[in-house]
C-alpha cells in the first residue's frame, strides 16, 4: 500500500552548516524535525521517513557541470582551496569540511521523494531540508551549493514525466531553477518573490518569460516590500492557479521558503505563518485537482529559525500527510521546553500567528477586478500580461 507521504529526515542533515553566525542555521532543521516528532507525524503508519545516501556524481551532473562538482569536492576536503569564481568560499557560501557530502545528500533526498511520487510509492513527498533554488549549473549562490530542485525535476523528465510545474513562494526569486530550465518548455517555473530592485538575487522580472523555444514557461511576480497576507495570497491565486491548471503538469513541485514572514531578518514582506499554511494548502489542492495528487514539497529560505521555520514546515509535513494541524493548536510543551533549553528563549505558543477572531484570511479573487492604483495588483498584472497568452489565457479575466 502506498504511503500518504514520504518525508526526508535524518540528524545528519544538520551537517549542512556554514558556520556560527551564518543565517542558514542548521538549528532550523533540527527544531522542525522535533516539532514534527512532537506532533507524532513521523510515527504515523502512512508516513515513511527516509534517510537518503549521498548523491552520485552522475545524478548531480544531470544539472551541474562536472567541473563545478569537482570544485565543490576540493573545497569540501580543503576549504582553503575554495574556488571563488564558482561562488564557493564567499560570505554567502563559505566552504566547510564535508560540504559536498552534506549538499549531495540534500539533492539525493529530493530525487528520492520525486521518485516515490512518480512511481506511486507515496502520494506526496516532502524534503524540508531541500529547496536550494539559487544554485546554478556551474556555481554556488545564495546559501545553495547543489540545486536539489533541478535534480529532482530533471529526474522526473528523464523517467517519463512530460510536464512539471514548479512553484516557488520563497521571498527570493527562484533564479537557479529558472535558469537551468530556461529553454525547456516541459517545465513551467513560477516564482512569487520580493522585487529584485530591493532584494537578492536582483532578478525575476515579469518580462523574463523563458527561452526562444520555451516562451511563457518562466513566470515572475515581483512584489513590492511590505506585502501582507491577503495581498500575498491574492498574488499566488491570481497567477499560480490559472497557469498550473492551463499547463496541466504530471507533477507539481513547490518550494516553500518561509522568509516571506514578517519576522524574517533578511527580507521585507509581512506575511504570517497562517498565510504560509494557506499557500501550502493551495499547492496541495492543486496537485489533487490537476495531477492525481502527485506533489513534491520542499523547504528553502527562512531565517527566523525558532518562531517561524519549525511551525511552517511542520504544517507542510502535516498537510502532505493529510493530517493538518489547526493554527490555533498549542505547540507541544515538550517541544517548547526543548527550544528553551537549546536556545535560551521560549518557543512559540501556538501553530499560528493570527488571533482566531481575525481568521480566516480573506483573499480577494482576481475576478473582483484589477486595481491599477495598487502596486501589488500591478505586479500581478505584469506577470499575467507577459505569460497568460502563451497558455491560451486572457490576462484580464482568467
Amino acid at each position: 500500500m502506498a504511503a500518504m507521504a514520504r518525508v526526508v529526515w535524518d540528524d545528519v542533515f544538520t551537517e549542512y552548516n556554514f558556520g556560527e553566525g551564518h543565517p542558514m542555521a542548521p538549528l532550523r532543521l533540527e527544531l522542525t524535525a522535533r516539532l514534527c516528532e512532537s506532533f507524532g507525524l513521523f510515527d504515523r503508519s502512512d508516513v515513511d521517513v527516509v534517510a537518503p545516501p549521498i548523491a552520485s556524481f552522475d545524478l548531480l551532473a544531470t544539472v551541474h557541470d562536472r567541473e563545478y562538482i569537482e570544485a565543490v569536492c576540493r573545497a569540501s576536503e580543503d576549504p582553503a582551496a575554495a574556488d571563488l569564481g564558482r561562488g564557493i568560499g564567499t560570505d554567502d557560501d563559505p566552504a566547510f569540511f564535508g560540504m559536498h557530502d552534506a549538499s549531495a545528500r540534500i539533492a539525493q533526498g529530493t530525487q528520492l521523494v520525486c521518485e516515490a511520487v512518480w512511481r506511486g510509492e507515496a502520494a506526496h513527498g516532502v524534503n524540508f531540508c531541500g529547496g536550494m533554488h539559487h544554485a546554478m549549473r556551474d556555481r554556488a549562490a545564495g546559501f545553495c551549493i547543489y540545486n536539489d530542485i533541478a535534480v529532482g525535476i530533471q529526474w522526473l523528465l528523464d523517467n517519463g514525466a512530460q510536464r512539471v510545474a514548479y512553484v516557488d513562494v520563497d521571498v527570493h526569486h527562484g533564479d537557479g531553477v529558472e535558469a537551468i530550465f530556461w529553454d525547456d518548455p516541459r517545465v513551467l517555473t513560477i516564482s512569487v518573490h520580493e522585487n529584485g530592485r530591493i532584494l537578492f538575487p536582483g532578478t525575476g522580472w515579469p518580462a523574463d518569460i523563458g527561452g526562444t523555444d520555451a516562451e511563457g514557461s518562466a513566470v515572475n511576480v515581483a512584489l513590492p516590500p511590505g506585502v501582507t497576507d491577503s495581498a500575498w495570497l491574492r498574488s499566488i491565486s491570481s497567477v499560480v492557479d490559472p497557469l498550473v491548471r492551463a499547463f496541466r503538469p504530471d507533477v507539481v513541485v513547490s518550494q516553500h521558503g518561509c522568509d516571506t514572514h514578517m519576522e524574517d531578518p533578511l527580507a521585507h514582506l509581512a506575511v504570517t505563518v497562517d498565510a504560509q499554511k494557506q499557500a501550502i494548502e493551495i499547492m496541495h489542492q492543486l496537485a489533487h485537482e490537476i495531477c492525481d495528487g502527485r506533489w513534491v514539497a520542499l523547504g528553502g529560505g527562512g531565517y527566523e529559525v525558532v518562531d517561524v521555520v519549525p511551525r511552517t514546515w511542520t504544517h507542510l509535513t502535516a498537510i502532505a500527510a493529510h493530517a493538518p494541524i489547526d493554527v490555533q493548536t498549542e505547540t507541544p510543551v515538550q517541544w517548547r521546553d526543548y527550544v528553551e533549553r537549546r536556545t535560551g528563549r521560549p518557543g512559540p505558543q501556538r501553530m499560528g500567528d493570527i488571533p482566531v477572531a481575525n481568521l480566516p484570511i480573506w483573499v480577494q479573487p482576481w475576478s473582483m477586478g484589477y486595481n491599477p492604483e495598487s502596486p501589488i495588483d500591478r505586479a500581478v498584472m505584469a506577470a499575467r500580461e507577459a505569460t497568460f497568452a502563451h497558455h491560451g489565457l486572457d490576462h484580464w479575466f482568467d
